[in-house]
């Protein structure tokens, strides 16, 4: 068995490749950043070539630092940007159209169609979602219906759908696999999470054939084995999840109640649910959660569409910091936000709203705010839209939280994390490892390669932040957020 596991973790803005030794450790990573088009307004799109080149060349870079071999990689693990759709031909491994990331808004009308078809409801008792173009089910509809001849191609066989994962899979073992794993099926809204299998009735909906769509399986499954041209030999692809799936995996969030939440572009909630597919009443999703075939897993999620994207956008349109390393001395310089909130919603506001209209706000400005309040109230409306989602998730899971764990590359920024734990009033705890993530698609082609056994725990303690702030404080700005969200979202 070799010494080291390859997680490739490709995301939204980058592919990334992280080599993990026996004890969990980093030990080696390669990444490279992914090229963003915006060809028209509200729609997203990424090059397959460019998704699948970054990710092989960060992989052999990752190698390359271990001094490693493919002899000394005992599997791979997978994890992915989920819903980005990619329609390829089978003949040749090329897409016909570039990808649809999870991000484009193009078939909000679509869903909106559905709404007020009342599939709703329906779409969420099979598949644990709403309706939304989040999702992969109408970007594929889109690609049938606009991409010339991609309807008479599906029909005759000749093309295969996938999600990111689904994609590299087929790329890295030479186009003799096309599957995907049961935590990226269920964000397509086309599977059921009950039966835990394609949907035939979303199909007929979406007039998709089942021909295009891949064979599902567990998130610890044998997934076949890299192509030995890629690597200088064969390596078992043994793991495989979304990336939100994997990061609770990572957290080590396997048993009921507990929850993690990742602080990236956007942020992402998940609470453990056991055998239960908890429904929600507070419109947050119902999903798979990764593990093996023996025990069926769920898990409830809420997604923040602007997080770190909140950041990235007052240092690249407002100037007010150079780099965003600088965000937290910058706010630790005022007090508080001087009455201040910001509400991100550039893209719309994300669960428990789901409002795709509403559009971002700066309430409660006077004459003596500065830029250092501006920069703090950003950084606490990230922590604020994380105290909605975990609002939600206890009121539909009917027990409080007794802890949150974190990670993404924000979860780095005390001030954040402390904040959100006097928000959100309880512990919050950040592991040594942030890239949990990948180490998640790296714990998973562990657990079935025998690199890791069962018992032994990848996760480990770095820092604990204890609630401190007073509830009457607590209560106030509460409710000021409460209220700048609400205008805008009205």
């Amino acid at each position: 068995m070799g010494r080291f596991l390859l997680a490739l973790d490709q995301g939204t803005t980058s592919s990334r490749a992280i080599l993990f030794d026996r004890s969990g450790h980093p030990c080696a990573m390669s990444q490279k950043e992914l090229t963003q088009h915006y060809p028209e307004p509200g729609w997203v799109e990424h090059d397959p070539e460019e998704i699948w080149q970054t990710q092989l060349a960060a992989a052999r870079q990752a190698m390359q630092i271990a001094d490693a071999t493919a002899a000394d990689i005992a599997a791979i693990g997978i994890t992915n940007q989920r819903e980005t759709t990619l329609l390829w031909d089978r003949r040749t491994g090329k897409a016909i159209q570039p990808a649809i990331v999870w991000q484009d808004r193009r078939t909000a009308e679509r869903c909106t169609e559905l709404a007020n078809l009342h599939c709703g409801e329906r779409i969420a008792r099979i598949t644990g979602l709403l309706p939304d173009s989040y999702f992969s089910a109408t970007k594929l509809e889109w690609l049938l219906k606009n991409v010339p001849n991609a309807r008479s191609l599906a029909e005759q066989g000749h093309l295969a759908f996938g999600t990111v994962d689904s994609f590299l899979l087929w790329r890295l073992t030479g186009g003799q696999v096309h599957a995907t794993d049961k935590t990226n099926a269920s964000r397509t809204m086309l599977y059921d999470i009950h039966q835990r299998a394609w949907s035939q009735e979303l199909l007929e909906l979406f007039n998709i054939p089942l021909g295009i769509l891949p064979n599902v399986f567990p998130s610890i499954s044998d997934f076949g084995f890299a192509d030995p041209d890629l690597f200088g030999g064969d390596i078992p692809v043994l793991g495989i999840a979304g990336d939100q799936q994997a990061a609770l995996y990572g957290q080590e969030c396997t048993e009921p109640g507990m929850a993690k939440c990742t602080y990236g572009t956007g942020c992402f909630l998940l609470m453990h649910t056991g055998e239960v597919a908890q429904p929600s009443s507070n419109r947050l999703l119902t999903t798979i959660a990764a593990g093996s075939e023996e025990v069926p897993s769920f898990a409830l999620e809420g997604s923040v569409f602007v997080g770190g994207a909140a950041v990235q956008w007052l240092r690249d349109e407002l100037g007010i910091i150079r780099h965003a390393s600088e965000i937290e001395e910058l706010a630790l310089t005022v007090p508080d936000s001087g009455g201040v909130y910001v509400v991100p919603a550039f893209t719309g506001l994300g669960a428990p709203y789901w409002n795709p209209h509403a559009r971002g706000a700066i309430l409660g400005l006077t004459r003596g705010v500065g830029r250092a309040h501006i920069a703090r109230a950003t950084l606490e409306s990230i922590a604020f839209q994380c105290q909605d989602v975990m609002e939600a998730m206890q009121r539909d899971y009917g027990q409080p939280l007794t802890e949150l764990r974190v990670d993404g590359g924000a979860s780095a920024n005390d001030f954040l994390i402390q904040f959100q734990a006097d928000i959100s009033g309880v512990p919050v705890r950040r592991p040594q490892c942030l890239e949990t993530t990948a180490l998640g698609a790296a714990m998973l082609a562990g657990r079935q390669s025998g690199f890791w056994r069962d018992a032994e725990s990848a996760w480990k303690l770095s820092a604990e932040f204890i609630p401190q702030m007073q509830t009457s404080q607590r209560e106030k700005l509460l409710a000021g957020w409460k209220d700048a969200v609400n205008r805008v979202n009205g």
